[in-house]
């Protein structure tokens, strides 16, 4: 069996695991990503592109002020994935729309987004309501459908290529010295006395072993069972999505928004559906046909396309939907990172969460992120 050392092992090579090792090689880190089989479900690369605040942590302020800051850190991560790997990943952030429907579904907006920014008052309230008229000179040359009374917006929200994402970090990991190796899937942690981890993986050809004195599980819904074997135990259930895209089309909505976007290259993006349908990642007609009849009556023009693709994705989903950032109190130097919003969140990720991790520890104010928020015999 072949035993290699890292400073540390990063267990998962989706958008959060990538964008962990990438801040961390530029601190100094000798940074190891195991990834999983192809077979494996890959939230990263089944995801909807979307990069925004608005709406995130309605309850949990800090959690609105973490996606907020990672909002504002989002230009310049993709500027410098950009430079350094030649990778464009098409992040644009004029806003991000979430269309009202009938005067009440606007009026219930407004109200829910009231009440989220006086959740955090500090903050500027780049979120708020516009009417129809309002959005018409947003869009022009957008044939809105004949229901849509107005928008939300998050003003500095936006979308990349997710795919393009993805594939910029790993090839970053690459260039700043770190390892990425695909069909490494992890079958076994061991805490060593003295205070390292031995992590044993499977491969097509058979079996090695790393050792490590920092370990960092990102392993999505794999997480789990993961974390378990250092004293992490943290409850997660999948959710389906499900997603549909057009083919190319001449430009017709310029700003993303939630449940429709249309990409660079000129497909649209119709989503997302919330399935409570455990592991299942199969696609529905009926969802599909959902749906699309949302997605017609924002945008009308849409009939005459064609759909080309259709698939599902499964969500990491916490017991209350906020991420979870915690060390190990059995094991010091094992970490879990989760959450379902690894795309808005890979700019902080990538800068101040990487930066305290390579100090091992994390940042200042992430107690609320820590799981023992679900134990009630530790809140009560």
């Amino acid at each position: 069996m072949i035993r290699e050392n890292h400073d540390v092992v990063i267990v998962g090579g989706g958008v959060v695991g990538c964008a962990l090792a990438y801040g961390m090689l530029a601190r100094g880190k000798r940074a190891l990503v195991l990834d999983g089989g192809d077979s494996d479900p890959r939230a990263s690369k089944a995801n909807f592109g979307l990069v925004g605040s608005y709406g995130k942590g309605y309850g949990a302020p800090r959690y609105q002020q973490l996606s907020r800051e990672s909002v504002a850190l989002w230009a310049g991560f993709a500027a410098d994935l950009r430079e350094e790997t030649g990778i464009d990943v098409e992040y644009e952030n004029d806003g991000c729309l979430h269309f009202c429907l009938s005067d009440a579904d606007y009026e219930e907006e407004a109200k829910f987004l009231a009440n989220w920014n006086a959740q955090s008052p500090d903050a500027d309230p780049c979120s708020h309501m516009i009417d129809r008229s309002a959005l018409e000179r947003l869009l022009p040359g957008t044939r809105l459908g004949a229901e849509v009374v107005g928008a939300g917006i998050g003003a500095a929200d936006g979308h990349c290529n997710p795919l393009s994402l993805l594939r910029a970090l790993q090839q970053a990991i690459g260039l700043r010295g770190g390892s990425l190796v695909g069909n490494h899937t992890v079958s076994q942690i061991e805490p060593i006395p003295d205070g390292s981890f031995r992590v044993r993986v499977r491969t097509p050809d058979g079996s090695r072993c790393f050792e490590t004195e920092q370990l960092i599980i990102a392993a999505g819904l794999g997480s789990t069972s993961l974390g378990a074997m250092v004293g992490l135990d943290v409850p997660l259930r999948p959710q389906r999505g499900q997603l549909l895209v057009t083919e190319r089309l001449d430009s017709i909505l310029r700003l993303p928004a939630s449940g429709i976007r249309q990409t660079r290259d000129g497909t649209v993006m119709i989503g997302v559906s919330h399935e409570e349908v455990g592991m299942d990642l199969g696609t529905t007609t009926f969802t599909a046909a959902r749906m699309t009849r949302r997605a017609l009556r924002i945008l009308p023009d849409l009939a005459l396309a064609s759909l080309v693709r259709h698939w599902a994705c499964l969500r990491i989903i916490t017991p209350d939907e906020h991420p979870v950032y915690a060390q190990s109190s059995m094991y010091p130097g094992a970490w879990i990172a989760l959450c379902h919003s690894g795309i808005t969140l890979a700019a902080v990720h990538a800068g101040p969460v990487a930066d305290a991790l390579s100090r091992d520890a994390l940042p200042e104010n992430f107690e609320f992120f820590h799981h023992r928020r679900f134990d009630v015999s530790q809140v009560i």
